[in-house]
């Protein structure tokens, strides 16, 4: 992957962002998305902000071999403090870790005047979705479209959501699969619940002859997310 071929994960999040948006693209890595968007056309400003020295000299690199070094401005610093009000970014996308990260480099830096207005959110958790969805509508971000990937036998979840003074009510299953992806995407939304099965099935089949209470509760929590798992994959 480059910033000419973008992974199928990444290319969708670059579906989501709006033509003409000021965007920071936290975790950046290669700066791979931010470059893309611009090399297209699509945006003419983005910063690509990095926490990790490796990853922020890659950033730097790609952006000059690039060539757009005036559209493209990497930073080195934690999260949002990468992002200064000057820069009127009006959207975001934080995507390829922990949703419980997602929610704490948002917790801290959304509550500081950055920006001019709530951004837009673009937002991929590799792991902890439902946490980060129940997140996100708690503060006030409505989740309006969302998508699945599989790329390399894995599954990537990708959210849009946007500030409202009232968001929609999501009910505890629609948390935990999401509301839009099992509609719009069949398939993929099967296959990748019938893998988290599994993985939950060998998990439970290691405490079955387990006697402390600690595995006792486990096995009665994996139970139950097999339960809820097979419930979503018959409707």
């Amino acid at each position: 992957m480059n910033s000419k071929h973008l992974s199928k994960r990444l290319n969708k999040v670059a579906d989501y962002v709006q033509a003409g948006a000021r965007l920071a693209d936290i975790g950046s890595d290669h700066a791979y998305l931010p470059v893309y968007l611009v090399k297209e056309g699509k945006i003419d400003f983005a910063i690509a902000g990095e926490v990790v020295d490796g990853p922020y000299q890659s950033a730097v690199q790609e952006v000059a071999r690039e060539g757009v070094e005036d559209q493209v401005f990497p930073r080195f610093g934690d999260g949002l403090e990468v992002v200064t009000e000057a820069d009127q970014i009006d959207t975001l996308t934080i995507c390829g870790m922990g949703g419980k990260l997602i929610t704490e480099i948002l917790d801290r830096g959304l509550t500081k005047a950055r920006f001019p207005k709530p951004p837009q959110l673009i937002l991929q958790a590799n792991v902890y979705e439902a946490g980060l969805r129940r997140y996100l509508l708690s503060h006030h971000y409505d989740i309006v479209a969302e998508t699945i990937v599989a790329e390399a036998g894995k599954f990537y979840e990708i959210m849009l959501a946007q500030y409202r003074d009232q968001v929609s009510d999501w009910s505890e299953q629609e948390l935990q699969f999401g509301r839009y992806i099992a509609q719009n995407q069949p398939d993929v939304f099967k296959a990748k619940w019938q893998s988290v099965r599994q993985r939950h099935q060998m998990v439970l089949a290691g405490l079955d002859q387990a006697q402390t209470q600690a595995a006792k509760t486990k096995h009665k929590e994996f139970s139950r997310l097999i339960a809820e798992i097979d419930q979503v994959l018959e409707d």
